[in-house]
């Protein structure tokens, strides 16, 4: 039996200068300016950071609601998507194809971000890219020249942290770093975390029921953390593990409202439940909607499954 290497899953080789090649290409879609028939939003990309190299791509439905004649105020979702902190970008067409749905089936300016990739980056990377997002959101709605999308259709009091699978663990831990800083006008009204990345020395029953799950096999989850945590430290760093003691865990209590997504039959599904315990104990207003069935990205895969997930953040939005 040939040995099971969690490189070529996750589609990486490691070079031996600890960077990594990725051999997975996904096909890429092009931001669209001008509306495009069938396509229900336009995009942009605007440079975040040049010299870190990050960037965002913002999307906005072509149809804009109205009321009484004078165009209604969406709500801003700043996305961090999945990729196991090593691959995509918001132009790989399932990111891309993602956004768009949500920014027109909400409707919602969407805001997604192309953070730095690991192990050529290491935690807290992601979570600074994701602070120069929220800044530069905010920077949009003070500027008189603020980016026009943002600003003139951007709703300043309702914008939402949105994150999936170790985006959702970006969303969850930019949002307690975030929770003392002048935001003004903007308003982090709450944090979307579907199907959150997290983790922890000590196996979890889901962990090793789905260890050879096909889609994160235990290996790779592994391989995942070992790239992206700062190195000499271990899967319970609190960046990882919010559940071990430490001053970290006054800084929950300032989050307002969480909505956490998770399905049965995903391997991270008993650490994101642990995580919805932590949460209540800590005061915080938190919606938990697990659906017994259904493995990890489900709903990057099946149409019906990608629309029951915007419904319920509709839902906790509206």
């Amino acid at each position: 039996m040939s040995k099971f290497d969690p490189y070529s899953h996750l589609g990486v080789s490691l070079n031996p200068d600890g960077t990594l090649t990725r051999t997975i290409h996904c096909p890429v879609t092009e931001a669209n300016l001008e509306p495009s028939p069938g396509i229900p939003t336009v995009s942009k990309d605007l440079t975040l950071d040049q010299e870190k190299k990050t960037w965002l791509r913002i999307f906005r439905p072509t149809k804009l609601p109205s009321n009484d004649n004078t165009v209604a105020r969406l709500p801003i979702l700043i996305y961090f998507h999945t990729g196991g902190w090593a691959i995509h970008d918001p132009s790989d067409f399932p990111i891309h194809a993602k956004c768009s749905q949500i920014s027109s089936d909400i409707p919602a300016i969407v805001v997604s971000v192309a953070y730095r990739h690991a192990p050529e980056s290491r935690l807290p990377a992601q979570y600074q890219d994701a602070r120069d997002a929220i800044l530069w959101v905010k920077k949009q709605m003070n500027d008189p020249d603020g980016e026009q999308w943002v600003k003139d259709y951007g709703d300043p009091s309702r914008c939402y942290l949105f994150g999936c699978g170790c985006g959702g663990n970006i969303a969850f831990n930019t949002a307690m770093q975030v929770a003392d800083l002048d935001l003004e006008p903007l308003r982090i009204s709450g944090v979307i975390l579907n199907q959150p990345m997290f983790g922890g020395e000590k196996r979890t029953s889901s962990e090793l029921r789905f260890a050879t799950d096909q889609i994160l096999p235990l290996p790779v989850l592994d391989l995942m953390w070992e790239l992206v945590l700062p190195k000499e430290t271990d899967r319970d760093h609190r960046y990882c593990n919010p559940l071990v003691k430490g001053p970290h865990l006054d800084m929950v209590k300032k989050l307002k409202r969480v909505l956490i997504i998770g399905y049965g039959g995903d391997i991270l599904v008993d650490r994101q439940q642990d995580l919805v315990t932590m949460l209540v104990k800590c005061g915080v207003q938190v919606e938990a909607r697990f659906d017994p069935v259904g493995f990890h990205n489900i709903d990057m895969v099946d149409p019906s499954r990608a629309s029951a997930v915007i419904n319920i953040v509709k839902e906790f939005i509206f």
